[in-house]
């Protein structure tokens, strides 16, 4: 695999379209490599799968303990909004 080689400041300015290439980036800095960069590919997936798993643990303890979702979330509503009116008042 062929490796690309740019400087620190055009790798920062295109950062992204380096993070989207499969092509390692040599970094350097005054003509020399001070690092490399090696795209990875999946790690989305992964952490997908991850997230999908502690939800569904999420949902199997709440369902053990019989919590009721929808009245935590109105209570986490309601504590936000007390919160936020709160915080206004003091900074009258």
């Amino acid at each position: 695999m062929e490796t690309t080689k740019v400087g620190i400041r055009e790798f920062r300015s295109g950062l992204a379209e380096y993070i989207a290439s499969d092509t390692p980036v040599a970094v350097t800095r005054h003509g020399q490599t001070v690092g490399y960069f090696i795209p990875t590919k999946g790690q989305a997936d992964a952490d997908v799968a991850a997230l999908k798993k502690a939800s569904a643990e999420l949902d199997r303890l709440l369902a053990a303990k019989s919590v009721d979702i929808e009245a935590v979330a109105a209570e986490f509503k309601a504590v936000r909004k007390a919160g936020r009116v709160g915080s206004a008042q003091t900074k009258r």
